[in-house]
């Protein structure tokens, strides 16, 4: 008989005797097997909710840039290794493309995010792999989303002394109307993550176009009007629905 787990405890615990039809409500925390765990469990017919893709999408920024590309800065490129980084430095040279950032894979609230003057300066330094690579954007507006099934609000991020945005790094918050373009962008990027909710920061240029920086099943709420224990029951709730249908 299929079940349904809530529990990290609880899967442990039954893992064996799991088959095609159980599912897991929750965020898997198997820690350094836990793709190994998702492989093992999907393979068997295990359902998860949230979807074992969203919930390693929103561990690995490397993971976002190989399946969101298409809707992130252009010339967003994914760096596994040195070699990765020497035809960059080519690419970016012939498109004139100067200024970068690098993103670290799993550092979250800014602090893997680094600026550098070119990509020469990034091969210079060595860093860790892999890592995400982009084309630095001058000026643009940073705008935080966050869609639990009806629910959406928007709301702008703003540093007057640091590029980095976040409200952690000491930036400022102001309520942001979505354009309906925009909102379909994140529609979009959430269907193609099997994303049942989300946090998701928009990159907004000066031109007016929107791209996709990055998505979370959770994320800072520090501008936001609705309250965390508020998210949470709504979130809660999308996925009992869901495992329930």
């Amino acid at each position: 008989m299929a079940v349904i787990i809530r529990t990290n405890r609880e899967l442990k615990e039954r893992y064996d005797e799991l088959k095609a039809g159980c599912c897991f409500i929750g965020m898997l925390s198997f820690k350094s097997v836990k793709h190994r765990a998702f492989i093992d469990l999907l393979e068997r017919g295990v359902r998860f909710f949230p979807s074992a893709l969203s919930q390693t999408l929103g561990h690995s920024k490397v993971a976002q840039t190989l399946a969101l590309r298409q809707w992130m800065v252009p010339n967003t490129l994914i760096i596994a290794r040195r070699m990765d980084l020497m035809h960059a430095i080519s690419t970016f040279n012939r498109l004139g493309i100067g200024a970068v950032v690098t993103k670290e894979d799993h550092m979250q609230c800014g602090l893997g995010v680094h600026r550098w003057r070119g990509v020469e300066d990034v091969y210079n330094q060595t860093p860790s792999y892999p890592l995400v690579l982009q084309p630095f954007v001058e000026r643009y507006t940073d705008v935080r989303v966050i869609i639990a099934g009806d629910y959406c609000e928007a709301y702008t991020r703003e540093n007057k002394n640091n590029f980095r945005m976040n409200l952690f790094a000491g930036g400022t918050s102001r309520l942001y109307t979505l354009a309906k373009e925009q909102l379909s962008l994140c529609h979009r990027v959430m269907e193609r993550g099997k994303f049942p909710y989300a946090h998701i920061d928009l990159l907004v240029t000066g031109e007016g176009h929107s791209y996709l920086s990055e998505i979370a099943l959770n994320g800072g709420m520090k501008g936001a009007r609705i309250t965390r224990d508020e998210l949470d029951t709504i979130k809660k709730e999308l996925l009992e629905e869901m495992a329930g249908s």
